[in-house]
């Protein structure tokens, strides 16, 4: 029997709405971010799909996919390079079938988004989806590096913001002057938005994929994905 990444939820296995085979109607949102690594994973993935389901439509269902949602094999699951495998595998198969990405860009264990969120939404970006972003901390990058370094960062003779290595520290104007709050490759034109919340994000990207939907097929890359629903 095949073990769920979300073993913590109390979903049976063998709940009628355990598995949700998705239909080519409704609009798949992944739901990208370091909300996998919390302690209770299962029920912030719940929340975030049950706030996806609240823009659905009476003809397109709005359905949010957490990557705890896939499912592994005992076999996958016993050996942790083929466990770590199957998670890439099952998270690259979701961001494939998927209409859009709504990532969680808060600075995670640093003064950067988390790594695996970034990666994921440059996958999304160059497969043509939309990708949204959002963070609680409006800083800019330059800011957050400055205010956890302290006067360790300082301009170079250059002119140049640079770290106690003499590395450059990303420091270009973003929107209204305030300076990009991540990495350019992902907030210098790599996202449809960045938002305040995931509520704003995932309303965004509804309202982007639903516009997309409008326009006449670009080869835009989908394709069908099953999977686990967990009380939603």
């Amino acid at each position: 029997m095949p073990t769920l990444l979300s073993a913590r939820s109390s979903a049976s296995p063998g709940d009628d709405n355990h598995r949700t085979r998705l239909r080519p109607s409704d609009m798949k949102i992944y739901l990208a971010g370091p909300e996998v690594f919390e302690p209770d994973a299962v029920g912030r993935g719940a929340a975030l799909k049950a706030l996806c389901a609240r823009f659905s439509s009476a003809t397109a269902p709005v359905v949010g996919l957490f990557p705890l949602d896939n499912e592994i094999s005992d076999d996958e699951a016993a050996a942790g390079a083929n466990l770590a495998t199957a998670i890439r595998t099952a998270n690259m198969a979701m961001i494939r079938a998927c209409d859009a990405i709504v990532a969680n860009m808060t600075p995670f264990r640093g003064p950067s988004m988390d790594v695996g969120t970034a990666y994921e939404m440059g996958v999304g970006a160059a497969l043509g989806k939309v990708v949204v972003g959002y963070t609680s901390d409006a800083r800019s990058y330059a800011r957050k590096v400055r205010d956890l370094y302290g006067d360790t960062v300082v301009r170079g003779p250059d002119g140049r913001l640079r770290d106690e290595r003499g590395m450059a520290v990303e420091d270009f104007p973003g929107e209204a002057g305030l300076g990009l709050v991540d990495n350019l490759m992902m907030t210098a034109g790599g996202i449809e938005g960045l938002c305040g919340s995931a509520e704003e994000a995932i309303a965004l990207a509804v309202e982007k994929t639903r516009s997309r939907r409008m326009e006449p097929s670009q080869g835009r890359d989908s394709g069908p994905v099953e999977s686990t629903a967990h009380g939603s």
